[in-house]
């Protein structure tokens, strides 16, 4: 017994107890302490390598609060945690993510003179992720043309030809449309008949294609005439969207729900699979 322990002792002092954890939802009604702001979660992001919540406030401002202690739920103190990482569903054994028979063992291929060409850096990061095993086996390399303005430009400075040929996924590519008068002009070139292949969706952008069930919506926002798409439906979906930074945040969270071709349209689907044929089969 170590006699040295022995002495007064204060005995109204509390237990020490251990504050639930709990992790930050979207929509949640926090308190924070100190400030005594309260507002709905709107968004969670990691900076400077640490977790900030944003809460929004009756009046519509907004806050930003590092995760951990100091807030309340339904009045009670809470340790408040990041939410915890979602598994990705996994493709059937021996698939692909574009449903496609996984080929074991097989290296990617040097990659071929034909292209996949779609508008932008996010249409090329959807075709990657869905498609990108069966198009490291093909050889078949997707590149951002970030435009189509200048198209037939572009199409007469690759030279197609048998061997080298182009497929172009165009977006909103309806009837009367800017986009079907483009590639109306560009199959009428010298040496595109047989060599390119031209073939779009109806979305206004490729983040449409992905299926609103998947980002747990019933349909995508309208976006007024006039605004910008993009920034509408960030906007739309309470997310940051002032800066190209946000826009680029804002698509990493779309593609993140994305994880095989169940996820996308099928009018998507169709065209990408009819690219990729048209550029491997003899």
């Amino acid at each position: 017994m170590d006699y040295q322990n022995w002495g007064p002792a204060d005995m109204s002092a509390p237990a020490r107890t251990t504050l639930p954890e709990v992790p930050v939802e979207r929509g949640m009604v926090l308190e924070d302490v100190q400030s005594g702001w309260v507002g709905a979660v709107t968004r969670v992001e990691k900076s400077g390598g640490m977790h900030v919540v944003a809460l929004e406030d009756r009046r519509g401002k907004s806050r930003s609060f590092r995760l951990g202690f100091g807030f309340l739920l339904e009045g009670r103190p809470i340790n408040l945690v990041p939410p915890a990482p979602r598994a990705a569903p996994t493709t059937a054994a021996g698939r692909t993510a574009s449903g496609s028979v996984r080929v074991a063992g097989q290296r990617a291929q040097v990659a071929k003179a034909s292209r996949i060409w779609v508008e932008g850096k996010h249409d090329a990061e959807l075709v990657e992720k869905v498609w990108g095993d069966d198009l490291r086996v093909e050889g078949i390399v997707v590149e951002p043309l970030h435009g189509i303005d200048d198209l037939a430009g572009a199409v007469a400075a690759f030279n197609p030809g048998p061997g080298r040929r182009l497929g172009v996924l165009v977006d909103h590519l309806v009837p009367n449309s800017k986009e079907s008068r483009i590639a109306d002009a560009v199959m009428a070139s010298p040496g595109a008949a047989g060599n390119v292949l031209i073939v779009g969706h109806p979305y206004v952008d490729v983040w449409q294609a992905i299926r609103p069930s998947v980002l747990g919506i019933a349909k995508w926002p309208a976006v007024p005439r006039g605004q910008d798409w993009k920034t509408g439906i960030l906007a739309a979906f309470g997310w940051p969207h002032q800066t190209k930074e946000d826009v680029g945040l804002g698509w990493q969270k779309l593609l993140g729900a994305v994880h095989t071709y169940a996820d996308l349209e099928a009018s998507l689907l169709g065209r990408v699979e009819e690219v990729i044929d048209f550029l491997t089969v003899p």
